[in-house]
């Protein structure tokens, strides 16, 4: 993992890019990730733990409508909180991610192991994704980070 990271912020450098996360399952994985870099705050902003549909709402303006229509693990929730963080940070670029991690909360449409990811970046249309992992709940928000990671490095402006 810690490779993936450093090879993240290593991109992000050399864009000139600055990264915002906006997490739910991953419970601030990603910002981990990053920040256990040394160097980091060169190209990491701040990261969003919004576990509950209040917090989205709260912090990062996603639409009650939205999460009433959708749920929370959907793509037009994780494109909301993207933008979100993109909009209340110094970020560049943003990931959002959203799924269920497990043992439980899954169902036959959404079974556990099913993340959303958006990743906004400034003047650019925002980049969604849907996996779906296996795996225990650990191993799910293992995969979602290292997804999320992945995204940003292939979704960073050249």
């Amino acid at each position: 993992m810690n490779v993936l990271a450093e090879k993240a912020g290593w991109a992000l450098q050399q864009a000139g890019a600055y990264l915002a996360t906006a997490e739910s399952c991953t419970g601030g994985g990603v910002a981990a990730a990053i920040t256990s870099v040394a160097g980091s705050s060169a190209w990491f902003d701040c990261g969003f733990v919004t576990y509950s549909n209040l917090a989205k709402t709260r912090m990062l303006g996603v639409a009650t409508e939205t999460l009433s229509e959708h749920g929370a693990v959907s793509e037009a929730v994780v494109t909301e909180m993207a933008e979100g963080a993109l909009a209340r940070s110094e970020a560049t670029i943003a990931v959002a991610i959203s799924g269920i991690a497990g043992p439980d909360g899954g169902s036959q449409d959404k079974p556990v192991g099913t993340v959303w990811f958006a990743w906004a970046v400034l003047d650019r249309p925002t980049v969604t994704s849907l996996c779906f992992f296996s795996g225990e709940r650990n191993a799910v928000q293992q995969q979602a980070v290292e997804q999320a990671l992945e995204g940003v490095i292939a979704y960073l402006p050249s």
